[in-house]
């Protein structure tokens, strides 16, 4: 079968792959603390055995695939909601929260206290603190701009916010929060905690919709080039293969 076929089968999977990401974007365009994704593609050159290596035979042999995505770090901006609870990052810094898998890291910081008094996120997961779980003291309470929390003057506890050195990949998981590899999460220097705002999503939604349309006419391109070729083998197959022999 031409191998033409196989290029235009695999651009149609990464690019509807593409899709997805780009559709998952817009959705949370509103999220507090959502970090848009990228994508990237790579090539993979099919080995065309003893063919002679010319243009046309690399570019019907050269499938493009969806490597992976990637995560985009910049800043959202920050809405103030006057929420003494609400908690936002100014910084690359990312809050702590443990969770049945392990800790995780969010930028989301819609936080609350759980019935047994303890600091949670909207999912129920415990905020870690620098010296683990933060237990809250009764009264007004107020965050400076290190993290440290504090009700009457009294010392609940310290956000233990944490920062990851450039070009560490972060991973989605879900729920605004992030896993990254192992030992790579260090004390934050230069972030700061800013209470009563939240920081908005910073996927932008018309740069989305450009990269959604974009993708829209490549899929559909695709989908064209394989319904041509689906043609000439159907053709190929009733006409010319029975005049052999």
């Amino acid at each position: 079968m031409d191998s033409g076929y196989y290029a235009a089968s695999t651009a149609l999977v990464s690019h509807t792959q593409a899709l997805d990401a780009i559709a998952n974007n817009l959705a949370n365009a509103s999220t507090v603390g959502y970090r848009a994704e990228h994508n990237v593609f790579s090539s993979v050159l099919e080995s065309a055995g003893t063919a002679p290596n010319t243009p046309l035979n690399s570019a019907i042999n050269n499938y493009g695939i969806l490597s992976r995505t990637t995560l985009d770090l910049n800043q959202g901006s920050l809405q103030k909601t006057g929420n003494d609870l609400d908690v936002a990052v100014e910084g690359p810094g990312f809050f702590t929260v443990q969770t049945a898998d392990g800790p995780m890291y969010t930028r989301n910081g819609n936080f609350r206290v759980s019935t047994q008094g303890q600091l949670v996120t909207a999912n129920g997961d415990a905020v870690m603190g620098d010296k683990g779980v933060i237990n809250m003291l009764p009264g007004p309470v107020s965050i400076s701009a290190d993290g440290t929390i504090s009700s009457n003057g009294a010392v609940s506890g310290k956000l233990k916010v944490v920062e990851f050195p450039s070009g560490t990949q972060l991973s989605s998981t879900g729920n605004t929060y992030y896993s990254a590899p192992p030992k790579t999460a260090a004390t934050a220097t230069n972030s700061f905690v800013r209470q009563g705002s939240l920081e908005s999503s910073n996927v932008n939604p018309v740069y989305s919709m450009v990269e959604l349309i974009t993708e829209q006419r490549t899929t559909g391109m695709m989908q064209k080039a394989l319904s041509m070729f689906n043609s000439e083998i159907d053709k190929t197959a009733t006409q010319d293969l029975p005049k052999v022999g």
